[in-house]
């Protein structure tokens, strides 16, 4: 093991944010699916992201190695690198 992050109120912004993204596009996922669909996936992503902000329901984010020096000791990289991620997909038109 060589690093873990425990997400909790991160995962509940996530959840809303996709929540927001499916409610901005629910009347094509109806086309594609029906009403019954929606409305579970709906119900789903709104309990999810209450679960997570009233402490009941974790992410659990692991890094394993088979070296201990694989990554850094902090976590840098990861903030580093998030713009170049935001820039492709405004690329590729997945930005909101």
């Amino acid at each position: 093991m060589t690093d873990i992050e425990i997400l909790r109120l991160h995962y509940a912004m996530t959840l809303a944010h996709w929540c927001g993204r499916f409610e901005a596009n629910r009347d094509k996922v109806v086309a594609m699916y029906d009403e019954r669909f929606a409305r579970m996936w709906e119900f789903y992503l709104i309990s999810c992201e209450m679960m997570f902000r009233a402490g009941s329901q974790m992410v659990f984010h692991l890094q394993l190695s088979r070296k201990r020096d694989a990554a850094p000791i902090v976590r840098d990289y990861v903030t580093d690198r998030h713009p170049r991620y935001i820039e492709r997909e405004k690329e590729l038109g997945l930005a909101v």
